[in-house]
């Protein structure tokens, strides 16, 4: 998942939503540095997107995929 999040945002690197994936694959892998580094650039890319997209699970989002995804984020240092 890491590997293609990064692809992803290389192919379309003005588009927000994504930049959050890798930094909760990384959280919930153990790689804490590099997830932080993740976070930190999920955050600043676009902080009101990530805040609405990750305290608000959207309505076709599975609850317990977006669990899993806060999980993540959480392991990578956010507070939320």
């Amino acid at each position: 998942m890491i590997e293609a999040a990064k692809q992803l945002i290389r192919s379309y690197p003005e588009f927000p939503m994504i930049y959050r994936w890798p930094a909760a694959a990384l959280g919930q892998l153990g790689r804490t540095a590099e997830a932080k580094e993740a976070l930190e650039k999920a955050i600043s890319f676009a902080p009101a997107a990530f805040d609405m997209y990750v305290r608000n699970r959207v309505p076709w989002f599975r609850p317990e995929d977006h669990a899993h995804l806060v999980e993540g984020l959480r392991k990578a240092g956010w507070g939320g």
